[in-house]
């Protein structure tokens, strides 16, 4: 078997590169940007219809299995290239099963668009470009799912589990911190939640969080 990942870090790609690189699996890195057009050609087009990057094609033996959507990238290796060992990030029981799959979905539907949006016009974009209203406007949207997960961080703190699955970290904290990283540079939300800002610090010092970022 082998595995292709299609995308580079400083994309949604950083999921499945991230997840893979956690698992230790010896794959393939196409280093394809989302601009400029590669995502565009036939070739890809015949991977992802979308023409969106990441995506992911896993040669198995009853042939190859394509996979796209970022966060579908990085449950599929967890599951299907990790042992459920209660070691990996790979889940290990029905309930981290479940926590991997409400959380990654949660992060998408709920904090992803604005967390982009404080990222944007909080850091990445040139000051002048920058619009501070559009940033408080998805700040005060994001103080109510920033509840959410803090209460469950609460409540993962009180039970003796310092992640969101589990005592350890799993592809549930990658598939969400990778989202909710991007509203570090709002100083107000992370004052405001300090177990969500503590975690995305500890999710985002992993070793191979940091390896797959010099992928570049």
């Amino acid at each position: 078997m082998s595995l292709t990942i299609y995308g580079i870090p400083a994309s949604r790609a950083v999921r499945p590169l991230w997840a893979a690189t956690e698992l230790g699996l010896d794959f393939h890195h196409e280093k394809l940007d989302y601009q400029g057009g590669g995502t565009r050609t036939p070739a890809f087009l015949a991977i992802n219809p979308n023409g969106h990057v990441p995506a992911i094609v896993d040669a198995r033996p009853e042939g190859d299995v394509v996979v796209w959507e970022s966060m579908a990238c990085a449950l599929y290796i967890a599951r299907h290239h990790g042992v459920a060992d209660g070691v990996s990030i790979t889940p290990a029981t029905p309930r981290e099963d479940a926590e991997a799959l409400r959380w990654s979905f949660w992060a998408v539907t709920e904090a992803e668009a604005d967390a982009l949006t404080v990222l944007m016009h909080r850091m990445v974009m040139p000051e002048e470009r920058r619009k501070p209203e559009l940033a408080e406007a998805a700040e005060r949207r994001l103080s109510v799912p920033l509840r959410v997960i803090e209460r469950h961080l609460h409540r993962q703190k009180d039970a003796g589990q310092a992640f969101l699955a589990a005592a350890r970290f799993t592809v549930a904290d990658l598939c969400a911190a990778s989202v909710l990283n991007w509203a570090r540079p709002s100083q107000t939300l992370m004052a405001d939640h300090p177990l969500t800002h503590d975690w995305i610090l500890r999710c985002m010092a992993r070793p191979a969080y940091v390896q797959v970022r010099e992928f570049d």
